[in-house]
């Protein structure tokens, strides 16, 4: 039968995406990331979103709560879980799967677009004509490259979960890509949906599948309002910084 609901969750804001949305703001080419990716730690920010995602946990009916939870190994998820389940009173574990991490990057790793541009012109209009999903930079991952992990594990919790509603926090792309895996999107339907609305941190994502089908359909995507009900702010600047199309 398989699992029987996924519940996607991006982390928290981190120090990442406020160093990015600083660089952005002020035209500079590099962003001054804390840390290397998978060590990067929530903000003040993120650490309040994912206690609010924790009270939004607990106050879920038993039957609608997660009864597994699997995450990114990277920090900024990692904390976002253990500080939900924390405030949620859960005794889940939580199984870390490197999977899950967010999209690398490789020679684009910490520039700004206005950075690509400048110092690496002929990546900008090679990705460019390419396009998003199927551009892999120089020591990174295409959007088609995530498909393939994410494909290997989906399977393994459809192996390991079978019917359990299950809690993943990870990472915005990642999100996008689970979506267009278990939905069945294609390349044109899933580059719209992330140009219509960026995942915002902390946010979930529902998705339910049916005993025997094969294709899953979402019920709700980006829901923020247990953040809005905490008080907690919202965010929704792109978690990544390669250049868009």
């Amino acid at each position: 039968m398989g699992v029987s609901e996924l519940l996607l969750v991006r982390h928290g804001e981190s120090l990442g995406n406020t160093a990015a949305r600083a660089a952005q703001a002020a035209g500079e080419e590099l962003i001054d990331v804390p840390a290397r990716d998978p060590d990067v730690e929530l903000s003040d920010v993120g650490v309040e979103q994912a206690r609010a995602l924790g009270h939004w946990l607990a106050d879920l009916p038993g039957g609608e709560r997660p009864e597994a939870v699997w995450s990114s190994p990277y920090v900024r998820a990692a904390e976002t879980a253990r500080l939900a389940l924390e405030v949620g009173d859960r005794s889940v574990p939580v199984v870390h799967d490197e999977r899950l991490r967010d999209r690398e990057l490789g020679v684009l790793d910490r520039l700004t677009a206005a950075g690509v541009e400048a110092r690496l012109p002929d990546e900008a209009a090679r990705r460019r004509w390419v396009g998003k999903f199927y551009y892999r930079p120089p020591g990174g991952e295409s959007w088609a490259d995530l498909a393939l992990r994410v494909r290997s594990v989906l399977a393994d919790l459809d192996r390991y979960e079978d019917g359990r509603r299950v809690l993943v926090v990870c990472h915005d792309a990642v999100i996008m890509v689970i979506r267009y895996v278990c939905e069945g999107l294609s390349e044109a339907d899933v580059m719209a949906a992330g140009r219509a609305a960026a995942v915002q941190n902390a946010s979930v994502t529902r998705l339910v599948r049916a005993p025997g089908e094969r294709l899953w359909s979402m019920d709700t995507f980006n829901a923020v309002q247990h953040l809005q009900e905490r008080g907690a702010p919202t965010t929704a600047q792109p978690g990544r910084t390669d250049v868009d199309q």
